[in-house]
């Protein structure tokens, strides 16, 4: 198919699903249309770094089915976006599987509590979030209902994506749903160590560029990067947790150990 020389990711996409033979393309869509999902389809292909292709890695569900199948279709994606000169670098390289964890007794699971404690801005913002997504739902029911009528187009994609929004809408629903019902919002007495903890937005300088990220750490439900809202079970999360303000932290990357300096906490 034609393409400009700096397409988006959906076209990038589009393109290399193409490529393949209809089975394996049929196969690889709903790995590779995950990954444009998360990055924006509108963004150019040439813009994508290894942070947020590290970043996806980071923020997938290993315990998901086919989880590392998907890893392999995404990294031939970007292993093409390379190939065809869209991309500097091979992005495939940073996009690495989480390590497999000890798994506990399946009776020792249902004793654990969930990890529930909510900052009020991430429980209001969650609560905000059900309320739209179960306003989607009837249009993601007409859809799949609209797309089942056309017989005319080939392997009906359409389809397929319409049921795989309608599976996401509901499966983050149901997620939402049992988040908020054993939330504990964290108070202010919580929030008054001079060290950073959950709810704290912080701004850390890189030791080499000087280059200043801001970042907020939330309770793993409350994740959202494209606002900086981090996991607290993340490798920055981590590392800065208990720091105080002026301490430098040391964050194990995909290209090696960030030393950053821990410059400023805000409540």
């Amino acid at each position: 198919m034609n393409i400009a020389q700096n397409p988006n990711l959906g076209e990038a996409a589009s393109s290399f699903l193409s490529s393949l033979p209809p089975k394996e393309g049929e196969v690889s869509q709903q790995a590779v249309y995950g990954f444009v999902r998360w990055c924006g389809w509108e963004s150019p292909c040439a813009g994508i770094t290894a942070r947020e292709v590290a970043n996806y890695a980071e923020q997938l569900s290993s315990s998901q089915a086919n989880y590392l199948n998907n890893l392999e279709l995404v990294r031939a994606f970007l292993a093409y976006t390379k190939k065809q000169g869209w991309s500097k670098t091979n992005l495939a390289t940073y996009l690495k599987p989480k390590k497999a964890k000890a798994r506990l007794p399946s009776s020792a699971r249902r004793n654990l509590p969930p990890p529930a404690s909510l900052t009020q801005q991430g429980y209001d913002d969650m609560k905000a979030e059900l309320e739209e997504l179960k306003m989607r739902r009837p249009q993601a029911i007409d859809e799949i209902r609209r797309a089942a009528a056309d017989k005319d187009f080939r392997e009906n994609a359409p389809l397929d994506a319409a049921r795989e929004e309608r599976g996401y809408l509901e499966g983050r629903i149901r997620e939402l749903e049992a988040a908020l019902k054993s939330a504990t919002i964290i108070g202010e007495k919580e929030k008054v160590a001079p060290k950073v903890s959950v709810g704290d937005s912080i701004v850390l300088r890189d030791q080499v560029s000087g280059e200043e990220l801001r970042y907020t750490i939330v309770s793993p439900r409350e994740v959202d990067p494209t606002k900086g809202r981090i996991s607290s079970n993340s490798p920055i999360g981590k590392a800065v947790i208990g720091q105080a303000q002026g301490e430098v932290v040391e964050i194990a990357a995909p290209v090696g150990k960030l030393r950053y300096q821990l410059v400023q906490i805000e409540r």
